[in-house]
């Protein structure tokens, strides 16, 4: 058995907030897969917080860089030879631009990265794209594939694709990959609501992963509360300080630490100083992924209050670590996280809510070491990285040699 030969590409590889596709990308790697790293942009320094992250970093193709320079009209002219295909790729673009001049124009740009894309696949003998994030770097995969003639895939996770579905074609990208990989069963009926019920049996639910042996479960017997994750305001932290508020004069050795960084860093901080929290909050910003599994190591409740979200990786790492979760009952956590089992689920927003359910975890050990343990098993059945790549791994082949594979694959040995 032949494995295809893979790119892979995404808005902007490799960031911090992101390393669920570095560890997908290393797994198939560990399959046998050949995997050319493939982002738009280039990634800011500020996200390169570990070796795994720089050593991606120098080996992933730059396509907005290689469009700068004469690669982009030698690339356009390899494909200007087959007039038809060009033109159907352009004409593609065209007709699939969000309304608007500065939407025709943006797919237009597309188009020009998608040719730079097309011709780096073409000459390192790629024989399958995948895309990470369906919005604007899956309109270039989607091109790129029209141009090259190389079949493409995506993985879609929400939410953020669902609330601008038709401005970002997810029914045309849909429509025309070769398969689809969802996050969870959500996320799968999410995509069903938009794409033809004809292409419904090309959406497989595929899970992202962790490798639950790079997490170590430690007591938790203290009051340390962590959270993982981008400071922006679909993450609810303002929710979360203001529960802590309510929970301090009962819990006056209670602490949070963050770790992330974002655009509402300034506005956190300055809402713990006049909750009169500062002193029980430390920022940390970004960390490797060592750095993460430590602070795990080291906490005795992680909190995710979120707004909208898919199913989120760090709480497959606080489970992995044997680390109870408060976190909300939206989209596809309930699929990960088992309410009263392997954590708490609460209403998004609900500041009373988050607090009586912090509280109850703060003021019984014995349950939150019981909780951990079932999260921990839970997410070595369910949420193994090594055998979420290899049902992936499942997926490429398969449709490679014109099978059909089940909604949820089995791995390939």
């Amino acid at each position: 058995m032949t494995l295809p030969k893979l790119a892979y590409l995404t808005g902007e590889y490799p960031r911090a907030s992101d390393t669920f596709i570095q560890r997908e990308v290393a797994g198939l790697r560990a399959l046998g897969h050949e995997v050319l790293t493939c982002s738009i942009r280039a990634t800011g320094a500020e996200h390169l917080v570990g070796p795994e992250q720089r050593e991606e970093h120098k080996r992933t193709f730059k396509v907005l860089a290689a469009c700068k320079g004469p690669r982009l009209v030698t690339a356009h002219l390899r494909w200007m030879v087959r007039p038809k295909r060009w033109l159907r790729a352009l004409g593609l673009a065209w007709r699939t631009a969000p309304k608007g001049v500065k939407g025709r124009l943006y797919n237009l740009i597309y188009f020009a990265e998608a040719g730079v894309l097309a011709d780096h696949m073409a000459r390192n003998g790629v024989t399958h794209l995948h895309n990470h994030i369906a919005k604007a770097s899956c309109t270039v995969a989607m091109l790129a594939s029209e141009l090259s003639g190389i079949p493409y895939s995506f993985t879609i996770h929400g939410p953020d694709i669902f609330f601008e579905p038709h401005h970002w074609r997810i029914d045309e990208k849909a429509a025309r990959a070769r398969f689809v990989a969802c996050i969870s069963d959500f996320a799968r009926s999410q995509l069903m609501c938009f794409a033809d019920q004809m292409h419904w049996d090309r959406f497989h639910v595929i899970h992202c992963g962790v490798d639950p042996q790079r997490y170590t479960a430690a007591p938790h017997d203290g009051q340390d509360l962590l959270f993982t994750g981008r400071l922006a305001a679909v993450k609810g932290v303002p929710v979360l300080l203001h529960a802590l508020a309510k929970l301090k004069p009962d819990h006056p050795n209670l602490r949070l630490t963050l770790i992330g960084d974002g655009p509402e860093r300034v506005g956190i901080d300055a809402l713990a100083r006049q909750l009169d929290m500062h002193t029980s909050v430390t920022f940390l910003g970004y960390r490797s992924q060592a750095e993460v599994a430590e602070a795990l190591a080291e906490t005795d409740i992680f909190t995710l209050p979120s707004f909208a979200e898919g199913v989120p990786v760090v709480l497959m790492e606080a489970l992995a670590s044997g680390v109870p979760v408060v976190t909300t009952q939206i989209a596809g956590v309930p699929e990960l996280v088992e309410h009263g089992e392997t954590g708490l689920l609460v209403p998004p927003g609900d500041a009373d809510a988050l607090a009586a359910a912090i509280a109850t975890l703060l003021d019984d050990p014995d349950r939150r070491r019981a909780m951990g343990a079932k999260g921990a098993a839970k997410v070595a059945a369910e949420f193994d990285l090594a055998q979420e790549a290899a049902r992936l791994s499942a997926l490429f082949t398969a449709y490679t040699e014109g099978e059909q594979p089940p909604k949820r694959p089995e791995p390939r040995t």
